[in-house]
């Protein structure tokens, strides 16, 4: 492997070296991930042992009742993971018509879909780790039950979460335990979480979908007006999936392919292969005008057609990719000013990051989340 240390950009870059790697934003869960490595772990088993800590670590961004999409090299191919939550089953336009006046709430039990992150563990592990799934969790227990001093990040972002969050039920009781939000270098303990941990790990997650943890979500959705139950749990399955791609610059970019919105980043680079980019310096302001323009494009074709592959009957995800309908989306970008984007038309025919490798040469990227709150107490 070779590294440019004549880079042109403008801020350092300081490479890693090292036989296995562990990156989070949070890092006590890298070091989670790390004691797997030394453990004889592999990537995948670190990344699981990340991906719990920062549930603890970092729950203004990700939790129990997350998202979860994972690429994984396993040294000769590459898999993707779709565990994303699916929507209860008492959902409908007609529900939301009821409910809610035909719109979508921001808070509150009608925006939850079933949990997938638990799930995607269970099954990351099943087939491509090599320790216990109980021992993976083993980290992120400890850090709920003895504590962690809150990060500076962190605590900035929990004190914005509070006056939006405040009032939802369970919110205050497990994340407010001093009536406010926790400052930074503060010890905080969830110790209720850690026993919910405790328990996934006792049973490989099945508590969460068809046990006991399912039954007080459940019991939990129905005294606060929500429609989740016992039975969207236990019918809950993630998928196992085919990677979707764009050719870049002599690279290849690997995405999930819908219902998330990773395909947008393969939307803008369809667009900006239409643009002499490599023209600008690096990370200048023209530069990044026209990736940000890019991005937006795509976005808005993004918020418009992608859903639930098997629900996208007016545009496929391959007519999104389409390198004519991409090189027609990029004729609209101004280099002189940003623009407000409408969606387009194609012709016929969607939180945290963290990654893992390791020195036998797998590698996994992404583990990422949709930040979702669900209380984490024994009531629920």
């Amino acid at each position: 492997m070779q590294f440019n240390w004549n880079n042109p950009y403008p801020t350092v870059r300081s490479p890693v070296f090292a036989r296995n790697v562990v990156s989070t934003s949070q890092p006590l869960a890298a070091q989670a991930g790390l004691r797997m490595l030394q453990k004889g772990g592999n990537a995948v088993d670190a990344a699981i042992a990340a991906a719990a800590a920062m549930t603890i670590v970092e729950p203004v961004s990700n939790g129990l009742g997350s998202d979860n999409f994972a690429i994984l090299w396993d040294g000769q191919q590459l898999h993707g993971l779709n565990a994303s939550g699916v929507a209860p089953a008492a959902w409908s336009v007609d529900y939301f018509k009821r409910r809610h006046g035909g719109t979508m709430p921001m808070r509150g039990w009608d925006t939850v879909t079933i949990p997938g992150a638990v799930a995607g563990w269970v099954a990351l592990s099943g087939r491509f780790g090599k320790l216990s799934f109980a021992d993976l969790l083993e980290p992120a227990i400890e850090l709920a039950e003895r504590g962690h001093g809150v990060g500076r990040i962190v605590a900035a972002k929990w004190a914005l979460a509070v006056p939006l969050l405040e009032d939802q039920p369970g919110y205050a009781e497990a994340f407010m335990p001093r009536g406010r939000p926790p400052t930074p270098g503060e010890k905080f303990v969830l110790g209720a979480a850690g026993a919910t941990l405790r328990e996934i790990a006792l049973t490989k997650g099945e508590s969460f979908y068809r046990g006991e943890i399912a039954q007080r979500l459940a019991t939990h959705s129905r005294a606060n007006g929500g429609s989740m139950t016992e039975a969207d749990l236990a019918a809950y399955q993630p998928e196992w999936v085919r990677t979707i791609r764009k050719d870049y610059a002599g690279h290849t970019l690997h995405e999930i392919p819908p219902n998330g919105q990773g395909i947008a980043a393969l939307m803008a680079l369809g667009m900006l292969g239409n643009v002499d980019l490599a023209s600008y310096p690096i990370d200048s302001v023209l530069s990044q005008h026209l990736q940000i323009e890019a991005m937006k494009l795509a976005f808005a074709d993004t918020y418009r057609w992608v859903a639930d592959e098997r629900y996208m009957h007016d545009v496929r995800t391959q007519d999104l990719l389409d390198d004519a309908y991409l090189a027609h989306r990029a004729r609209l970008i101004d280099p002189r000013r940003a623009t407000d984007f409408g969606h387009g038309t194609p012709p016929r025919g969607g939180t945290i990051y963290l990654t893992a490798a390791d020195e036998s040469g797998m590698m996994i990227s992404p583990v990422s989340y949709t930040h979702l709150t669900l209380p984490t107490n024994r009531e629920v």
